[in-house]
């Protein structure tokens, strides 16, 4: 299924609008995290991929195609429970902790990557900057969230010239946190989620529906991407 130029387009032009309009209040702005300091960059388009919807390819390419291009985005009781979490945990601020100084909602991205987003928490140990994000439920057995914030790691060491071996992942439902190592290998793997993203939306058309039933039957998106009727629509055309 191939998207209409004009129709991309409208649709693309709204995303920017709606972009540039949630980070217009960072622009030319110094977020300081200890002693260090980054310069927020003024932003003339959206050509930065929001950080989240890495998550989203990681899980289903054609999910992120629907939430990213189509801007579709089903609320179901998990997804409202998670939003009402993030809300909690997304109240800008820093402050002093037990395990040291704390940053709240921080405004990062990556030009060389042309990623863009906010990390749910960055901790300072002793100058050791420690990634945290924050998601309901328990983990999953997909790398979805491990990519999503190996990429906020990625973010911090080309802003701040600092190596960030690992980060955590606080999972609400068993109220724990997950230590997350930056492997060589998970480095690799998020920037090919990238590439794949930009490619996707190079090409200009919608991914075909998985054939994965457990992901299928966990998603919000399923009663609008209907994936085995298209997939029975496919085939009856093949024939």
């Amino acid at each position: 299924m191939e998207v209409s130029r004009q129709g991309a387009k409208g649709a693309k032009e709204k995303r920017n609008k709606e972009f540039l309009a949630a980070f217009a209040p960072l622009r030319e702005i110094f977020i300081r995290i200890g002693e260090l300091t980054l310069v927020a960059p003024v932003m003339e388009s959206s050509d930065y991929l929001p950080i989240s919807m890495l998550n989203q390819i990681t899980y289903c390419e054609r999910r992120f195609w629907l939430m990213y291009v189509y801007g579709e985005m089903a609320i179901n009781a998990p997804v409202q429970e998670g939003i009402y979490r993030h809300e909690r945990a997304h109240t800008q601020q820093t402050r002093q902790e037990d395990n040291g100084l704390v940053h709240r909602r921080l405004y990062i991205w990556s030009d060389r990557l042309r990623i863009i987003g906010f990390a749910d928490v960055i901790e300072d140990r002793n100058g050791q900057l420690i990634p945290i994000e924050y998601k309901r439920g328990r983990r999953g057995k997909w790398l979805s969230d491990e990519i999503q914030l190996c990429a906020q790691a990625l973010c911090l060491e080309e802003r701040t010239g600092q190596t960030i071996p690992y980060g955590e992942i606080f999972y609400w439902r068993s109220r724990r946190r997950q230590r997350v190592d930056f492997t060589q290998s998970l480095r690799e793997r998020t920037k090919a989620a990238i590439h794949r993203a930009f490619q996707l939306l190079r090409e200009n058309r919608l991914p075909p529906p998985i054939d994965h039933e457990a992901k299928c039957r966990d998603c919000s998106l399923e009663p609008i991407c209907l994936p085995r009727e298209t997939r029975i629509l496919q085939q009856t055309e093949e024939k």
